[in-house]
């Protein structure tokens, strides 16, 4: 149940909503139950058990059940008397559907509530949920799913959603309605009351039962449906390769074995869930037949129950079943909803390995330098990079090269704090890395990689991302300068033109241009570029590394080369292999060693 109050935190103002949710729920069980004891009544007088006789004395006032009930019999008493058996039976009908249009009344306005819970909660779940997923440094993301993500933020999500709506009604109404009923029961007969709670423990007993073999099956569903989001993200994602490699039967198949193991987890959910309500309410028939065994034998016995109370006490435990069936069936609803809640609460309570301290410095300009000191990374025990030194002075472009696998990007990745170093430290003007704000640090930054990533949105608004308040004439201008606006005034609506998903309306060297305009645009004292130009064809290539080219003027740059005669005129040249550094220096002075430099652009030029 800890899940489930942690689900109903997430309201705001829930005590007051749940104190409006339980103050109408109540009156519309005690409206419910007012017009149901109106049954007994109408019944004396269809029974010719109500005479014209004598009025009783008025009750005494008192705060009880029992008063009600003997002010209700003066009252009664008092119409047939004056008005005859008739007027009274008209007089009952009018007050059952008095009862029964509060009743719905208040059970309209408890389920509004009910709802506005329901829609806050998963709002402020689903945004918590978002907001601490971006908060995760990049290795989450490596380790993690993104279709089991995915199903947590949609599946899983659902699950909740419908859980918080039936639980309110069944796990925190529908005991309410069954201690009011059970109330009116012990007053109309205590001892068939005491004989019914006997038989009671036997239902509850059958049903835990149930429950607790609901929970491991709800599990395995969640996580089912998680690996089959999984495999719809990679087959949309990776279409191309797909079909390039004849995959589609294997991944057919793929798929098949994930929605036949659903289908036998979820049959199996079905089955123990289906079969708690008909089998609570067979057991509910053999208590009710029992009670009217043994209240038709107080009936025949003479004095000890009344016939049309009998039938009153009948009508209440029968419209009791519904709620004691909806309260099991909620009771094992509530299971897949708790294990669908935990996976998400997993992902709102997972912690970044990379934060900013509380107390972290302010950082608004570059001055000095960025400074590698023994930096060593690995990652799951795998060591990247081994004991790096390197210091990038402001104003410089230093390349990073190396063969595939070398620590390249590592490296680049360890200056934003993509990541932070497993040994050794950064500094930044002096001062470590971990002592500035995150957000402050990257600010300072802008990145342009090797496979541009852009948003199913227009073309301005995948310049300006992350930049509110950019006027077009500033945007346009960044354009030019990557060489971009060209292209873009061709396009079908010029700068609102949708670029769809990760910009597939673009080719790779006018998706590119657009991020290069990006970066333009932040206008940061650090560039990154990661194999900005490596996938590119001549004339793309051409375009962007004259673009790249006024992008880095009079910017510290840290250049990831794949094609060598790129970075020749480089103020630094580190080349990189199995994590360290072999050689450093300029494009000349490299060569003249006649090192692992020379050995990559010979190998470039065969």
């Amino acid at each position: 149940m800890n899940v489930y109050f942690r689900i109903l935190r997430l309201a705001p103002r829930l005590i007051p909503q749940l104190t409006k949710f339980f103050v109408f729920s109540l009156l519309g069980v005690l409206f419910s139950a007012a017009y149901l004891g109106l049954i007994m009544p109408m019944l004396e007088v269809l029974f010719n058990q109500a005479t014209s006789g004598n009025v009783p004395e008025p009750p005494v006032p008192a705060f009880s059940i029992n008063y009600l009930r003997d002010y209700f019999k003066y009252r009664y008493a008092l119409v047939i008397v004056e008005q005859g058996p008739v007027s009274a039976l008209l007089w009952v009908c009018v007050l059952i559907v008095v009862c029964v249009f509060l009743a719905n009344l208040f059970r309209y306005m408890e389920r509004m509530v009910a709802s506005r819970l329901r829609l806050d909660i998963i709002l402020n779940m689903r945004a918590r949920m978002y907001e601490n997923i971006t908060r995760m440094h990049l290795g989450f993301f490596n380790e993690q799913r993104r279709g089991d993500m995915l199903s947590r933020f949609t599946n899983d999500m659902s699950e909740v959603e419908n859980t918080v709506v039936n639980s309110l009604k069944s796990v925190l109404k529908e005991p309410l309605t069954i201690i009011v009923y059970f109330i009116v029961l012990f007053v109309i007969s205590v001892k068939l009351t005491l004989f019914t709670l006997i038989l009671l423990p036997v239902t509850g007993a059958v049903v835990a039962e149930i429950i607790k073999r609901l929970r491991a099956r709800a599990l395995q569903s969640q996580q089912a449906m998680g690996r089959i989001v999984n495999l719809l993200d990679e087959t949309f994602g990776g279409m191309r390769v797909i079909k390039a490699f004849n995959a589609r039967n294997f991944l057919i198949n793929k798929m098949n074995d994930e929605l036949k193991f659903h289908r036998k987890v979820n049959l199996s959910l079905a089955r123990k869930n289906e079969l708690s309500s008909p089998l609570s309410e067979f057991l509910g028939v053999i208590i009710v037949a029992a009670i009217m065994y043994y209240g038709g034998k107080l009936v025949l016995a003479g004095n000890e129950l009344q016939p049309q109370v009998f039938m009153g006490y009948l009508a209440f435990y029968a419209s009791m079943i519904q709620p004691a069936k909806n309260f099991s069936n909620g009771i094992t609803s509530l299971q897949k909803g708790t294990v669908a809640a935990k996976r998400i609460f997993e992902l709102m309570d997972a912690m970044p390995a990379i934060w900013s301290k509380p107390d972290a410095k302010r950082l608004t300009e570059f001055k000095d330098a960025i400074e590698f000191r023994s930096v060593s990374f690995s990652y799951n025990h795998r060591p990247v990079l081994k004991n790096i030194s390197l210091k990038i002075e402001k104003g410089k472009t230093v390349a990073l090269v190396g063969p595939s696998g070398a620590g390249k990007s590592t490296l680049a990745d360890l200056i934003p704090r993509f990541y932070d170093p497993t040994e050794g430290q950064i500094i930044l003007d002096g001062i470590p890395l971990t002592e500035y704000r995150l957000d402050d640090l990257r600010a300072l930054m802008g990145i342009v990689t090797q496979e541009p990533i852009l948003f199913n949105d227009t073309i301005f608004n995948n310049i300006a991302f992350g930049m509110p308040d950019v006027h077009e004439a500033e945007v346009i201008r960044a354009a030019k300068i990557a060489n971009a606006h060209d292209f873009i005034m061709q396009t079908e609506n010029g700068y609102d033109t949708i670029i769809g998903d990760r910009g597939t309306k673009l080719s790779g060297g006018q998706r590119q241009r657009i991020a290069i305009a990006r970066a333009i645009l932040k206008n940061p004292p650090i560039l990154i570029l990661d194999e900005a130009t490596s996938a590119l064809d001549s004339e793309s290539e051409r375009l962007v590394q004259d673009a790249l080219t006024r992008l880095m003027q009079n910017r510290t740059s840290v250049v990831i080369a794949h094609r060598l005669s790129t970075i020749q005129h480089a103020d630094q040249i580190v080349v990189i292999q199995d994590g360290i550094i072999a050689e450093q220096g300029r494009h000349h002075d490299l060569l003249l060693r006649n090192g692992l430099y020379k050995k990559l652009i010979e190998m470039q030029k065969t």
